[in-house]
């Protein structure tokens, strides 16, 4: 069984800055993505960015030039490097991966989410 861990989440000001880690464990063969989302009550999860196996990168627009998703150990361990973080990024933060734990058997997982607030 796979497992997706958060951390470092937390209260930051305005204009500040947070990262997030994001460490698979488990039985894995191969991990072909890992990605950032976000909610809060009463919205969809909406993507914050990604990284797959060859390097490629996705962000949103709404974070573009503010936030990083870097990755350690292949893909095993992801993070978000967030800087210049407004009130509006104050949400809830989920790990996803993309995971094959057999040759064939793959699923879609989820972190249980670490609470990013920005307040002054």
């Amino acid at each position: 069984q796979v497992q997706l861990v958060e951390s470092g989440g937390g209260l930051v000001q305005p204009g500040g800055s947070l990262t997030l880690s994001c460490a698979a464990s488990g039985s894995i063969f191969r991990i072909v993505a890992m990605g950032w989302y976000r909610q809060r009550p009463g919205k969809q999860r909406e993507l914050v960015a990604t990284i797959n196996a060859g390097g490629g990168r996705n962000y949103a627009d709404s974070v573009k030039g503010r936030f990083t998703i870097s990755s350690d150990n292949g893909l095993n361990t992801v993070y978000l490097h967030m800087n210049n973080l407004s009130p509006e990024d104050t949400d809830i933060y989920y790990c996803n991966g993309k995971i094959y734990s057999t040759v064939t058997s793959w699923d879609d997982l989820w972190g249980q989410g670490t609470q990013v607030t920005v307040s002054s």
